[in-house]
């Protein structure tokens, strides 16, 4: 009985250990981003995952229309939003 105990118990260690410093932070990260990309609405500034700055123009279930610098606009996944810079309202303009 103390020989099976022997060998399991650093193996259930080491699962405790993984769930708490890989697993549940990830889940965290994840609940997180999701819950900032349900947030979006048009005036917020943001970044892409491909680097790109710009302010949401426009914004339906699953794509954003991004205004950028020089005043074009492009479409990209909703999901392509990687971070909101700066919450904004209805009337943000692009000039810095």
């Amino acid at each position: 009985m103390a020989g099976s105990l022997g060998t399991i118990g650093p193996l259930i260690l080491m699962f405790v250990l993984f769930y708490f410093l890989l697993i549940r932070p990830q889940q965290k990260r994840q609940k997180s981003v999701r819950q900032m990309q349900n947030d979006l609405k048009k005036g917020d500034k943001i970044v892409t995952i491909g680097g790109l700055h710009g302010i949401i123009d426009s914004i339906d279930d699953n794509k954003a229309v991004i205004k950028c610098g020089d005043g074009s606009r492009l479409t990209y996944d909703r999901n392509a939003i990687r971070e909101v810079t700066e919450a904004g309202g209805e009337s943000v303009s692009l000039s810095k």
